[in-house]
């Protein structure tokens, strides 16, 4: 019996996708549940499963195409078991293996640039060998190659040049500087689109402040493994503290958690704060929804969900819709200041710094004190410097003395 594969339905914020990795080629056997190939949209990745065991008939939207919702895009027989020949019977099953890592697209590549696919590094979901990884492989051959030529003492005759793509890169000059163009990812053009959108048409300023990190580390040494082993491994970070400081002081000033619809304001009775996470495809924002509810507990392990789903490239679209207010961290990686760019509709947004010991003044007194910038971007149109100031003195207050968080003062 044959089977449509169709594009998943796309949810009404999402116009299409592209077709990411096909992990099943034609003729290709593959088990009920199994990925049969990856959309992505400007969101998230979706994963169309095969629907019975059997092979993938036929392909009809390659990878690299542009889908829309539910468009057919291959063909699948139900119980059919897979093509073979000769050539394939008598392939050792080391080698077997290696090709059912490949995407259909990558083993194009690597037939065509003669690369052995064994030596290349796979990036996919399961190591699965994708073209760009293909690409890079031949790149890095090919300088690795240019530079060996350096060192030889006979240079090649020009009649003995290959004519092979790769072997022609690689048989440039070692002043040459190789390079490798590929098209930019749906989610990387989105989130450009976004940054761009942002930056025209909002009003945007940063204030900044710095915190003393002293009194939240304190308590995280005190009670890390105690709280680790309450909450089944989840440890505590520095961002449940910021989450329930930020939700307190945006009680206080529900202007910061408002947005600009046309000529209207509206004001969110919630807190929905948008954290934003680093994955192999880009930065993405999921949501922490009524925050307002979450503990410090909640809130550490909710994170650490978003993260391993980040990494598996399992973030759903319902995980990263809405959001009133985001928090994002450069400190994790080294930044000691930024102006983080607003996420709209909303009007705030909060950046976390590199904690670093910096000498400060307490009581007549130069101590040392482990020390962060913070940084808040806002809507000039919508928030005033003073509701912008004061919003981050409130966020400051409550990290340098937490008990205020649980006493809302």
């Amino acid at each position: 019996m044959s089977i449509d594969i169709k594009a998943p339905q796309f949810p009404e914020s999402i116009a299409e996708g592209t077709v990411a990795t096909w992990h099943r080629g034609p003729g290709e056997a593959c088990k009920r549940d199994e990925v049969l190939v990856d959309i992505e949209t400007d969101k998230v990745v979706m994963e169309v499963l095969a629907p019975d065991d059997g092979v993938v008939a036929e392909i009809l939207a390659d990878t690299g195409s542009t889908v829309q919702s539910q468009q057919l895009i291959g063909r699948f027989v139900v119980g059919a078991a897979a093509t073979s020949s000769p050539t394939a019977a008598a392939t050792p099953a080391a080698e077997a293996s290696t090709d059912a890592l490949l995407s259909p697209a990558a083993r194009q590549l690597a037939v065509e640039h003669g690369v052995d696919a064994s030596a290349v590094k796979g990036s996919g979901k399961g190591g699965r060998v994708t073209k760009e990884d293909v690409l890079s492989h031949v790149s890095r051959a090919a300088v690795a190659s240019s530079a060996a030529s350096v060192t030889s003492a006979e240079a090649p005759q020009p009649s003995a040049m290959p004519s092979t793509p790769a072997a022609a890169l690689a048989a440039r000059p070692s002043g040459d500087r190789p390079e490798r163009r590929v098209p930019m990812t749906r989610l990387r053009a989105r989130v450009a689109e976004r940054l761009l959108d942002a930056s025209r048409n909002t009003a945007m300023l940063t204030t900044f402040n710095e915190v003393n990190m002293q009194p939240v580390m304190d308590l995280r040494t005190k009670f890390k493994d105690a709280f680790e082993k309450r909450h089944n491994g989840t440890r505590l970070g520095f961002m449940g503290f910021f989450v329930r400081a930020s939700v307190e002081a945006l009680k206080r000033f529900p202007v910061v958690n408002a947005s600009i619809d046309g000529s209207d304001v509206v004001y969110h009775g919630y807190q929905d704060i948008g954290v934003a996470v680093s994955s192999d495809r880009g930065l993405v924002v999921p949501v922490l929804r009524d925050a307002d509810t979450m503990s410090i507990a909640d809130v550490e392990q909710k994170i650490r969900e978003f993260g391993i789903k980040a990494k598996d490239g399992k973030l759903g679209i319902e995980d990263m819709l809405g959001g009133t207010f985001t928090i994002t961290n450069g400190g994790v990686f080294g930044s000691l200041m930024s102006t983080p760019i607003l996420n709209p509709p909303q009007t705030g947004i909060l950046g976390m710094h590199k904690i670093q010991d910096r000498p400060v003044v307490e009581n007549g007194q130069i101590v040392i004190r482990p020390m962060m910038y913070l940084a808040l971007s806002y809507d000039h149109r919508l928030i005033d410097g003073k509701d912008a100031v004061q919003f981050l003195v409130a966020v400051k207050d409550m990290i340098e003395d937490p008990a205020r968080i649980l006493l809302d003062v």
